[in-house]
């Protein structure tokens, strides 16, 4: 597993986590640098599409999503990588302990990120059904509990790696939309170990992905 952190004290980081690395002031949706110059863009999907859609062809999507149960606050991640032609190219799943939907929802677009760079894919759009966690990739968000800001600086560290110089298209989406990548979590549950699946999907995510390729 690749892990790039870069850890700062919580006092500096004024209790806001930005999705980008040390030195970028954020103007807009865009984060440049201090005295004029781009040096990352990310770009705003549509808000809050209710199905999922392909990306442009040439780049793969990301869709990650959280799950944490009310009660005893087991929680697990799961993720998707497809194609502009709909098609599945790799899952994952895993159980993080006890945590937050928050830690569960930012865990998630970190593991994401992760198999990204483990990959070599650099053009990648994301989306994900957490409009907060969204939020925090588009521009920035406010973030108080100590392990919401342990995951976004290391999401923060993990982003300008996959800049591929055409800019990251980030977008959310609404639950409907990102039923593949909520299964996969759920499948975390009951996983004893990370799992990735390649090329071939579980079964429990088929009949998800067909809809999705079919725009259902």
């Amino acid at each position: 597993m690749l892990l790039v952190r870069h850890r700062r004290p919580l006092s500096m980081m004024l209790q806001h986590c930005y999705p980008v690395s040390a030195g970028l002031a954020i103007v807009g949706k865009a984060p440049v640098a201090p005295g004029g110059g781009m040096r990352r863009s990310i770009h705003a999907g549509e808000t809050s599409a209710s199905k999922w859609r392909k990306p442009e062809a040439g780049r793969l999507k990301l869709n990650f999503d959280g799950s944490s149960k009310t009660a005893s606050r087991r929680a697990s991640i799961g993720g998707v990588y497809r194609d502009h032609e709909g098609g599945f190219v790799l899952g994952y799943a895993e159980r993080i302990g006890r945590a937050t939907s928050s830690v569960a929802e930012l865990a998630a677009l970190r593991r994401g990120l992760e198999l990204a760079l483990e990959n070599g894919w650099l053009n990648i759009s994301i989306e994900g059904d957490a409009k907060t966690v969204v939020d925090v990739v588009r521009k920035r968000a406010s973030v108080r509990a100590e392990e919401d800001l342990r995951q976004c600086e290391e999401i923060a560290a993990l982003l300008p790696l996959l800049d591929d110089g055409g800019g990251m298209a980030v977008s959310h989406v609404r639950r409907a939309g990102n039923r593949v990548a909520h299964g996969f979590a759920k499948l975390g549950h009951g996983v004893t170990r990370p799992r990735v699946w390649r090329g071939v999907p579980p079964d429990e995510v088929l009949r998800y992905l067909q809809r999705d390729s079919e725009g259902k």
